[in-house]
């Protein structure tokens, strides 16, 4: 029979699971426990150095405990944290940066406390996101939409969400419905399906990533506006592996054929396959507390590496004297050189392809890095490490590789973070977005 024990819930994990320890002090990683709660937790598997259990039974509610204001669907993969006070996730969120610094980076406790920020919160913690992935699977030969649970991954139908604009929180049932009748009369497969929306502009944009081949473009693009208000269709065709997919081609099926955002003072325009930070209120605060940071000067030459469509681009732009930026995804890049035309900014130069490999010859007196999940390449933190800029702006979105990430700095000796902000862009999640400002020593 499996094992069963009572816990005390002690603190949160990045991740979805808490922390407790057991009678004999082992560390138990708890999947749905809450910290200050007494729990009956089933453990799951036993290791010599910790447990992994997941709770049955609420012996006592502790103070950070709060009923989820989202369904139980979005609560299984979206908004895994929704069950804990949105103040002791702000609380929760810092410690894990903290924790990253001292735990993999090595820094002296002391010093990593006082280096990092309270966690910031610039938007709603409901309805903040911009963007909404719906997979696709088959069922006993029925199609079927739906967003994955987290620990699970299986497909689960979501009917209605939080996390969208009000007036658009019934959007992916809609698609949905639609699309399944699509797929299920045409026999038509999704890789995954894509949804913006914006506040500012009022655009609504559904994506349908699929393998290159015959598609009934008319009538799904028929289809799907008669199913919902939509500014703009289109199909992402893309092939390979799942892990490293490439982009085959774009079509619009309707519509304008991009999204479009306003950001501070400029309009991005986006095609489906570029990023752009889920959460617009995030996003203006990632830029503020860069500009901040750097505090940039009419005569300064910028330069802005993992640019992606621009987002910190085109305000330093509107700062400096010149701006290298650097991209290596190509449709990002496409919509980097529309933007910067669009806000008819005439000192940017883009160069398209890897960081390290196209990094600028040039002598910068700022720079901005905004690195995917796996942070910088050592060989791009020796090319930073050779420039005479005088401060860096360091933009994670993983604790973890952003402590490592200064702990080489740290090694080379040429710039120190002087302040780490955790920016929460992703409210009843465990994620967290950071801006570090490194100074040179």
């Amino acid at each position: 029979m499996a094992e069963t024990i009572t816990l005390k819930i002690e603190r949160m994990t990045y991740g979805t699971d808490a922390i407790a320890h057991d009678a004999s002090g082992k560390t138990v990683f708890v999947y749905g426990g809450v910290p200050g709660d007494i729990v009956c937790a089933h453990i799951t598997s036993n290791n010599k150095t910790f447990s992994k259990a997941r709770v049955t039974k609420i012996l006592e509610t502790g103070p950070y405990h709060r009923e989820a204001a989202c369904s139980f669907v979005e609560l299984a993969s979206g908004c895994p944290w929704a069950q804990i006070t949105y103040d002791q996730q702000l609380v929760a969120k810092r410690a894990n940066v903290v924790d990253a610094l001292k735990r993999i980076g090595h820094f002296d406790p002391l010093y990593a406390e006082n280096l990092v920020d309270e966690c910031t919160s610039p938007s709603y913690e409901w309805e903040y996101r911009n963007k909404l992935e719906l997979g696709f699977t088959r069922n006993h030969g029925r199609a079927q939409l739906g967003v994955h649970a987290l620990n699970t991954n299986e497909l689960l139908k979501l009917d209605t969400t939080k996390l969208l604009p009000k007036q658009l929180a019934n959007l992916p049932k809609s698609i949905s419905g639609a699309l399944s009748y699509l797929s299920n009369s045409h026999n038509l497969s999704f890789t995954r399906v894509g949804i913006r929306t914006s506040k500012r502009t009022n655009d609504v944009e559904v994506a349908l990533w699929t393998e290159p081949g015959a598609f009934p473009r008319a009538q799904v693009a028929r289809v799907l506006n008669d199913a919902c208000k939509l500014t703009s269709v289109v199909r992402v065709m893309s092939k390979g592996p799942a892990k490293a997919r490439k982009i085959a081609g774009v079509e619009r099926l309707s519509g304008k054929g991009y999204w479009t955002e306003k950001i501070a003072n400029e309009t991005m325009y986006l095609s489906a396959p570029s990023f752009f930070q889920v959460n617009t209120k995030g996003a203006e605060r990632l830029v503020e507390l860069m500009m901040e940071g750097l505090k940039p000067q009419a005569h300064d030459v910028a330069m802005d590496l993992y640019s992606g469509a621009g987002t910190f681009t085109l305000p330093l732009a509107r700062a400096c004297s010149f701006v290298h930026a650097v991209e290596s995804y190509g449709p990002a890049v496409k919509d980097l050189r529309r933007n910067v035309e669009k806000a008819a900014l005439c000192n940017v130069a883009v160069a398209g392809g890897d960081a390290a490999r196209e990094f600028p010859h040039c002598e910068a007196d700022i720079i901005v890095v905004d690195p995917p999940r796996a942070g910088l390449a050592p060989e791009v933190i020796d090319l930073l490490c050779k420039q005479p800029a005088r401060a860096i702006a360091y933009i994670s979105c993983d604790p973890p590789t952003l402590a490592r990430d200064l702990a080489r700095f740290a090694a080379d000796g040429t710039f120190a973070p002087v302040r780490i902000t955790p920016v929460d862009l992703f409210p009843q999640t465990f994620h967290v977005e950071t801006v570090t400002i490194l100074f040179r020593t």
